[in-house]
């Protein structure tokens, strides 16, 4: 072990003193080699999407400051290609050449994990969501029509990040191919083996053909690398706590030899709107940690630091009891790293950890960012969403039309009918996704629910009124075998009393992809009716907050034209992370789009400390 450190030691030295200079990195002889010696990898999971751009270099310090010398990311494709044919790799936080550059001026190395499958509690898993309109197209197999879609996105993201991998002067030391592919292969068994196995090699290729020319590794559980490994690509193995067992399935998969690697080593879990909040034990942590380090395994915390699931990006998963279980938009993950970027507990004893264990030097803890309390934001205008309907050119059908039939990806659906004639009975809407609350004549009547499996409730329409349906799409599955069922909206009949509803469907669309607009409408309050709020606030100093959104229902909030992302009274998250890069001196701007409404809102009361471990049942 102390010949690994003495080379850790240099490479870091070597790593850090010059960036102009080109090293090299294979896999060779069982290990990791780092201009020809041998090093062990101590990564953390980050992902850049999840940060505000103006806040990378501080969290890759803090990264650094831990112990650590490498990073791993996915890239989100769904995040990168905006809509059809459009690609962002510029604006906001989507500059992932940027994010990487950064991390070689910190020191540190990159592990990049394109996909095109990310999982990552992510929507869709990174997908784009108009993949499904295209009926021939078979997600996350061997068909023709999704491959030349991974490959076009392959292409555009290579052009974007292939010189920045250590073979050309940066620092991508290694580049993943597809992810977890040996669970989804043991979901899918109505796919063959061969099948899988054609699809897994074909990206490998579109990989290669695009110009990454790196070290390439698959990433799976250790009882599942016979659907997950591919020719070629180093096996590594996620959650592995026996380090003995991981050798045995590398040794299995890997011609015998090394490296060893976890690719994600679990310090936190990940969270689920209306279940407690995950907690893994420092002490777990760090003791599995040292074991790592004494064997010489490499690993990847997974996550170092989680960040937050802005607006509309967090996924969903699904188990026997709920068809839908919606991820919270923090992803704090109870990582080393707070959703905020300030140290733990769990991070001082992991920098502790790798102080005793690591003959480098460990930098010093980054300053940390200022954080101030807005004690109370007031509003001075709210307008109900029915307003805006009013002057709103609806799309028209004979039944509902899905998210996207409708050509929307995200947001929610108002589907409106009108009944000359009175009708009553058991509304059911089976083919809910996910999440509804039902009007007749602007009183709400029912609330439908995916997660609790609820698609139904009773309803007395009398004649000439009309029925609303306001659904919210609360992220596509990222994970299993349901990933290929990922509509949204209203994707079946609706009925009642057993009658299916059809002939003029009104639907009004509200993506939410911008805050909303309320210059042109007059401020009145209607209890109980979806509502949008405005307010404004001035600060005299900028800085890291929360919003507490414990008194209210379940909405989105926006501040200077930035999603915050959905909070939900349910828990077990009750406020929402505001990043003081995205405030300002001066006035502030805050948007609220409350669905639930049960009670008028006067103001927002700010925070200084988050609260994501409180649920309301």
């Amino acid at each position: 072990m102390k010949r690994i450190f003495l080379l850790s030691f240099f490479f870091l030295i070597s790593i850090t003193a010059s960036f102009s200079q080109k090293h090299t990195f294979e896999i060779k002889g069982g290990n990791f080699l780092y201009d020809g010696k041998a090093i062990q990898i101590h990564s953390g999971e980050m992902h850049f999407a999840r940060v505000p751009k103006a806040y990378w270099r501080q969290r890759l310090q803090m990264m650094k400051a831990m112990g650590l010398n490498t990073v791993a990311t996915y890239a989100f494709w769904n995040y990168q290609e905006t809509s059809p044919g459009v690609w962002d790799f510029k604006t906001d936080n989507r500059n992932l050449a940027e994010f990487i550059k950064t991390a070689q001026e910190v020191g540190m190395m990159v592990i990049l994990r394109p996909g095109p499958y990310a999982c990552a509690e992510w929507e869709f898993g990174g997908y784009p969501w108009w993949l499904q309109k295209e009926k021939s197209l078979v997600i996350r197999s061997y068909n023709q029509p999704f491959l030349d879609s991974c490959k076009n996105y392959i292409d555009h993201l290579a052009s974007q990040v292939k010189d920045l991998q250590i073979t050309h002067g940066g620092p991508i030391i290694m580049v993943q191919v597809e992810n977890e592919f040996g669970s989804y292969v043991a979901q899918r068994k109505d796919i063959s083996l061969e099948d899988h196995k054609k699809y897994s090699a074909a990206i490998k290729q579109q990989l290669i053909d695009a110009g990454f020319d790196v070290p390439l590794f698959t990433s799976d559980g250790s009882s599942l690398f016979d659907g997950g490994t591919v020719a070629g690509a180093l096996p590594a193995a996620n959650g592995e706590d026996d380090v003995e067992n991981l050798k045995k399935v590398v040794n299995e998969y890997h011609n015998g030899e090394g490296p060893y690697m976890v690719a994600e080593f679990y310090p936190g879990w990940l969270d689920h709107w209306a279940e407690p909040f995950e907690k893994v034990s420092t002490e777990s942590v760090v003791a599995q940690t040292g074991k790592y380090l004494k064997a010489g395994v490499s690993f990847n915390f997974y996550m170092v630091h989680g960040g937050t699931n802005f607006a509309f990006t967090s996924g969903a998963n699904y188990d026997n009891n709920h068809d839908i279980q919606p991820d919270i938009t923090s992803y704090d993950y109870d990582a080393p790293i707070s959703e905020a970027g300030w140290t733990t507990p769990k991070y001082m004893a992991l920098r502790k950890l790798f102080q005793q264990n690591v003959s480098y030097k460990i930098p010093p803890i980054p300053t940390p960012i200022t954080v101030i309390e807005i004690p109370s934001i007031k509003l001075n205008k709210a307008v109900d969403l029915f307003a805006l309907k009013e002057k709103m050119q609806p799309m028209v059908s004979d039944t509902p039309e899905t998210f996207e039939d409708l050509n929307q990806g995200y947001g929610y659906v108002l589907y409106s009918k009108h009944f000359t004639q009175p009708t009553n009975g058991k509304l059911e809407i089976k083919g809910l996704r996910d999440y509804a609350l039902v009007y007749v004549n602007g009183k709400k009547v029912g609330e439908l629910n995916r997660y609790y499996n609820n698609y139904s409730c009773d309803i007395d329409i009398p004649s000439n009124a009309t029925l609303d349906i306001l659904v919210e799409n609360m992220g596509r599955i990222n994970y299993g075998a349901e990933i290929i069922h990922n509509l949204k909206g209203i994707i079946s009949p609706v009925t009642i009393a057993g009658n299916e509803i059809t002939d003029d469907w009104n639907m009004y669309q509200f993506p939410m992809d911008h805050e909303p607009d309320l210059k042109s409408y007059s401020n009145k309050y209607k209890r109980d009716q979806p509502v949008i709020y405005e307010g404004t606030f001035s600060l005299s100093k900028t800085g890291d907050t929360f919003l507490d959104m414990s008194k209210w229902g379940k909405g989105i909030v926006f501040v200077n034209g930035h999603n915050l992302g959905r909070y939900w009274n349910l828990g077990p998250q009750q406020t929402l992370y505001l990043p003081g890069c995205w405030l300002k001196n001066g006035t502030n701007k805050i948007t609220v789009f409350e669905q639930i409404n049960s009670e008028e809102q006067k103001e927002i009361q700010g925070i200084k400390t988050p609260v994501l471990d409180e649920l309301k049942k």
